[in-house]
């Protein structure tokens, strides 16, 4: 592991069945989101060499089960703080069961935490949840920035998060595979409307525009099981970055994310 990076981060799971992103710098350990069993996020924690009774945080992005889903069960276990913002708290209380009141803090959309050597920014995203919001990692003017559950990213969204160090991006689903496929139409709507998911080709261009000088590493997030490929995935934003002289060989780096298996634990900066 590099000891001067300013974090080292796994994407643990991500798609449509279970997200869950480690990132740890010198002084803290942390989750973002825990949309699996207490018992495979402990299997997937493994695959790094980390252990859960390290974790000294779980943020939480918005309340849909494949993002709380052993939430509850892990801060129960070994005692671990729980971020998420209020109307967040209310919609998911009923999901993760009781955590302790020492265990539950508010974490606002639009505000700054500090956890001992790094600083996390929150921002809301176009989603059919409470109050979604995502989070920006900062520490030793590195960055690293989480988007996925969103319809789309609006200047705000763009203004705040461009020319991080790293990202996980949105690349939910091939356009035509979920037009085509067994999805009722409502779904597909709802996938497709404005508090949906990124396709490919929208994520693909998103990053196009928040790519800077300092970015080095890309991770596809939140693939849809059903409407989408990873090889399909990668190719698609690899071309589009192409396509606006954004050097994917020597420059920028992409990767792949999976449902059940753990990234290796990438330095970042």
């Amino acid at each position: 592991m590099s000891k001067n990076a300013a974090f080292h981060v796994s994407v643990l799971a991500s798609g449509s069945t279970g997200n869950s992103l480690y990132i740890e710098t010198e002084q803290k350990k942390i989750l973002v989101d825990a949309g699996l069993s207490g018992k495979k996020i402990t299997s997937l924690m493994a695959e790094v060499d980390r252990l859960p009774q390290e974790l000294d945080a779980i943020l939480v992005t918005h309340e849909h089960t494949d993002h709380i889903k052993g939430v509850g069960v892990l801060s129960r276990k070994y005692g671990i703080d729980v971020y998420a913002n209020e109307p967040t708290w209310t919609a998911m209380s009923k999901n993760v069961g009781k955590i302790a009141e020492e265990h539950r803090h508010i974490f606002s959309m639009g505000s700054v935490l500090t956890l001992g050597d790094v600083s996390i920014e929150s921002f809301g995203v176009s989603h059919d949840a409470a109050a979604p919001q995502f989070y920006q990692f900062h520490k030793n003017n590195k960055s690293f920035a989480i988007l996925t559950d969103t319809g789309y990213c609006n200047d705000r969204i763009r203004g705040t998060i461009r020319n991080a160090d790293g990202y996980v991006i949105e690349s939910n689903h091939d356009l035509e595979m979920l037009r085509m496929g067994s999805y009722p139409w409502s779904l597909k709507q709802r996938i497709l409307g404005d508090t949906g998911h990124l396709s490919n080709e929208d994520g693909a261009l998103v990053m196009t525009d928040l790519i800077g000088n300092k970015t080095k590493k890309v991770f596809l997030g939140h693939l849809s099981r059903e409407n989408n490929i990873k090889e399909l995935a990668h190719m698609t934003m690899k071309h589009v970055l192409n396509q606006h002289d954004i050097d994917t060989i020597n420059g920028v780096c992409l990767y792949d994310t999976d449902p059940n298996y753990a990234t290796e634990l990438f330095a970042i900066g």
